[in-house]
Parts: structure tokens; sequence; C-alpha cells
């Protein structure tokens, strides 16, 4: 969220003016924080009233879709129109065009639209302006636009024994009608800040089949206590908005205090060490994290308390109810890896990357997976520079690990010491490889890399050189016959891959069986 003092006006309603003087906050961003609670009682409401074994699954879908462009006009007036537009021509596509071509076209025009409308907001209207504004989920639209055409093509048109375990789990055997279409795509729960789900996960929790046939969870769980059982998401909610709480408490009362742009103060860089140097730059990159936490976190609860999310139960017996979650903050802030981290960060849109970029294409997929990201996160400058340079940081890591991690496996106090001193270092690394993505422009960017003399880019290069780069299983395979992987060699049972923050908006979005998620622990 913005500080006070961004006052920039706002395209939805004026409703919340004086709320918005009030917390001396941007009107913009009251409105979406506003939204999304209205959005948390509706989804209560929803799963109450409107249960699937109450209500006909036409009337859910209806519902929802109104629910959803009626908070998009709220947050984003007239300009809600676009997501009408994109995702009404879209379908047009997936309808006139033969299947052979359809998955190819919806993604170039859904990317295009994209891309035209950040630009028209970047360089026209607000350069630089933190705010919940209307490309933010026409983000997540054009993630559904594109996996539900390329699911169609793999139920309608490819073989079954040409497709991965994924692809063959997530196929859509039939086209979808407009009704689901939109509803999929502008639904209540998911319209302002996400997640991305599956099309098959969606249908099943509107029709009310998700909790009758669960998915274990990563330990290997049991199935539902009892048959037709459906389990409560009560306490993952509040756990959730708990999390949410914390997590705005601290952006609310840390970011201000702690700004990235204070890494490149001429002062700064002339008189601190560079062990302050360090600290300084991890912690100001910890702090701009809890805003993410919390949009996402409250995504992520908004959907369970709806009844979507369910994903089986563990060893316990206790209902899991992370399909759609976005992010596992332990696992973050303790990542003792650049994959790890990754691994554990928008895990939606890292999904999405995987399925659509990743295991289809047969040139440098890591390359050109980062590319996608960039291009889909936003035309700032900044962001190109940071997934250019995680594309080195991702390939060194890989090398390091794959070459030394095996030497330090034991005795327990040496592997202590492993962890403790790779924690440190994936830390400062990840803070080094984003902090342009949080400057935005070239000029503050290339400042902040040159006072660090291009450190981690030297020593990227030199990793690469020096120590030999081992294949991953994924380039051993032909292409069309290997298992699912990621950008950074793994499968979707680690539930993530490559992706920084996934917005350049606070409240929007900053890679599904069994095997389509787990722990993400390394």
């Amino acid at each position: 969220m913005a500080s006070a003092s961004a006052t920039g006006s706002a395209t939805g309603s004026a409703l919340l003016r004086p709320l918005s003087d009030a917390v001396r906050l941007p009107l913009d961003q009251v409105n979406f924080v506003v939204c999304q609670l209205s959005a948390l009682l509706a989804a209560v409401w929803f799963r109450t009233y409107l249960h699937a074994s109450k209500t006909s699954s036409s009337v859910r879908h209806v519902v929802a879709t109104l629910l959803g462009l009626y908070l998009a006009v709220f947050c984003f007036g007239w300009y809600a129109l676009h997501f009408l537009v994109q995702s009404g021509i879209s379908y047009c596509i997936m309808v006139l065009i033969g299947m052979e071509h359809m998955h190819r076209c919806c993604f170039v025009f859904a990317l295009g639209y994209l891309i035209v409308c950040q630009i028209t907001r970047v360089y026209i209207f607000d350069y630089g302006q933190y705010s919940a504004d209307f490309s933010g989920p026409m983000m997540i639209i054009t993630q559904k636009i594109t996996s539900l055409a390329f699911e169609v093509r793999d139920g309608m048109f490819r073989k079954d024994e040409d497709l991965t375990p994924s692809q063959r789990d997530l196929a859509v055997r039939r086209m979808p009608s407009l009704l689901e279409y939109l509803s999929y795509n502008c639904n209540f729960m998911g319209i302002l800040a996400g997640p991305l789900c599956s099309y098959k996960d969606y249908i099943s929790f509107i029709e009310g089949r998700a909790h009758r046939t669960p998915r274990p969870g990563e330990d290997g769980g049991a199935g539902p206590p009892g048959p037709g059982a459906e389990p409560s998401p009560n306490a993952a909610v509040v756990q959730k908005l708990a999390v949410c709480g914390l997590s705005l408490l601290a952006h609310l009362t840390v970011s201000n205090v702690l700004p990235v742009e204070h890494n490149i103060d001429e002062h700064f860089r002339a008189t601190a060490s560079w062990p302050a140097k360090a600290l300084y730059l991890y912690v100001s990159l910890l702090a701009a994290r809890p805003k993410y936490y919390f949009a996402w976190t409250l995504a992520d609860a908004i959907n369970n308390a709806a009844g979507f999310g369910f994903r089986g139960f563990d060893r316990r017996g206790a209902a899991r109810w992370d399909l759609v979650s976005n992010l596992r903050i332990r696992q973050i802030e303790g990542s003792t890896s650049f994959k790890m981290f990754l691994d554990n960060w928008n895990i939606q849109t890292a999904l999405w990357l995987k399925r659509v970029c990743y295991e289809r294409t047969t040139w440098n997929p890591t390359v050109q997976t980062f590319v996608l990201s960039a291009v889909w996160h936003g035309v700032y400058p900044g962001y190109y520079l940071t997934f250019l340079t995680a594309v080195l940081v991702t390939l060194a890591a890989r090398a390091v690990r794959s070459n030394l991690r095996h030497h330090f496996l034991s005795p327990p106090p040496l592997k202590l010491l492993y962890d403790a001193l790779t924690w440190a270092a994936t830390q400062l690394a990840v803070s080094y490889t984003v902090a342009p993505f949080v400057l935005l422009s070239v000029r503050p960017s290339f400042a902040f890399y040159s006072s660090w003399y291009y450190c981690l880019h030297v020593a990227c290069i030199l990793v690469l050189l020096l120590l030999p780069v081992k294949k991953t299983q994924r380039a051993r395979e032909p292409h069309g016959h290997r298992p699912p992987a990621g950008p950074t060699k793994l499968d979707e049972s680690s539930s993530g891959q490559n992706s920084f923050p996934t917005t350049n908006h606070v409240c929007s979005q900053g890679p599904a069986g069994a095997h389509r998620h787990s722990s993400g622990k390394e």
C-alpha cells in the first residue's frame, strides 16, 4: 500500500472517500480492502445459503459472476469492462478457431491485450504509482484464459499418451459454456487478487464435488473421516485472517521506516560499511514482503470461506485448505536455497509459468519462462532487470548445489553450519535480485547494482564458467515424454517454480491430483 501522501485519483467508486481521508490511505487501496472484506462476507453467505446441495450449479455460476463484476466496477469503474472484453474475445477465439491453433491464438491475444493495458496505465496515466489498478485483475484473468486454452486443447485434441501426468489430470474434455467461462474468470472470490486455480477444480467446487474425492496430503495422509463428510473451512479461514492482520500491521508500521530506496541514497552509499549495506538491503526487502502476504493470504481466505480450496486430509485426519494457496511464509523466510525461495513464493503463478511455457517449449525453457514472467508482470524496466538477473542466479545456484551440497550433509554440525551460511547467502541473493523490481526505473536500478559493483552478476558468471553444469532430468528426456518440471528443476509436487514479486500493485497478483501440490520443502 502506498503512503498517505499518495493521493492519486481512483477510477472506481468515491463512496469511501471519507474513510480514505480518515485512515490516510489512497482511495483505490481502501476500495480494494473493503471489497475484499465484502467478498469474505459474501463467501460465507455463498457457502451457507447457496451451497451446491441446495442450489443448482447454474445459479451458483450466475451469482458468483455478478458479485465479481460488481466488486470490479466498484474498484475500477468503467475499466472493469476490460475484464469482459478480454474474456469475451478469448472465448470467441476458443469457439471459432480450430483446436490445433486455438491455444496459441488465445495466448497471444490475452497476453497482448494485457500488455497494451499495462503500457497505457504506466506510460500515459500514473508511472510508478503502486495502486490497485485495473491491470492487476487482468493479470489473473490472462493466466486463466491461457491455462484453460491449453487444458481444453489437451483434453479435446491431443492424445493421452502425448500428455504428461499433470496435463492429463488437468485436461478439459468438453468446451465450457459461456456462463462457466465467465464464472471461472470473473467470480467474486478471485477477480480482485486471484489466485489462479485450475478450471476443473473450480467446476468441481461449483458443482459440489470437490470434497467427495479429496487428494491426500504431501505426507500421504488419509481420506475423509467419514463417507460424504464435508469439512469446515472455519479454522483455516480464522488462521489466515490472523496472518493477514499481522502482515498488515507489519506493513503499516515497518515499510515506511525501511524504504528500499534508501539503498541508493548517496550519503548511505558513501558512508555505510559493507556489512551495514548488506544488513539494510536484507531488512528493507524483508519489510516490503508483508503487503504481498496480506493480499495473497486474504485472497486465499476468501476462497476457503466459500468452501473452495479443500485438498484432502493429512495423516492426523485434519482437513487441508491449501489447494489455491499462493505462498508459504515460513519456508520463504527460512529458505536455504534460491530454489526453495522460488518454490514457495507466488505458487499459483509459478505453476502457470510451468504449465504454459516451461514444459511445452524445446529451446532453453528456463530463459523463456523468465522472459514470459517478466512480460506478464508489466513494462517497468526494473522487472526485466530482476528477471534477467534471476536467470543467472538460478543457473549458478543450481550449479553450486549440484556440485557442493552433498559434501556438507554430514556430520550434523557441518550440515547445520552449511544451512546457516546458505540461508544468509540466499536471503542476500534474493534481496539483491529483486531490488530493481521495487525501484522500477532504469536509473535507480543501475545505481543500486553499481553501488554493489555488480558483484552477484560477476559471481554467477564465474560459477557458471568454473563449475560443471549437470544436465537436469528434463534436458535428458525427449520432448513430449518427460516428467513435469519447472524452471528450477522441480515437479509440480513442490507447488512452486520461478517467480518473483508477482505484481506491481499491493493488492493484485507479483508453478492439481495429489501430485500437483505438496509441501514445497527441499
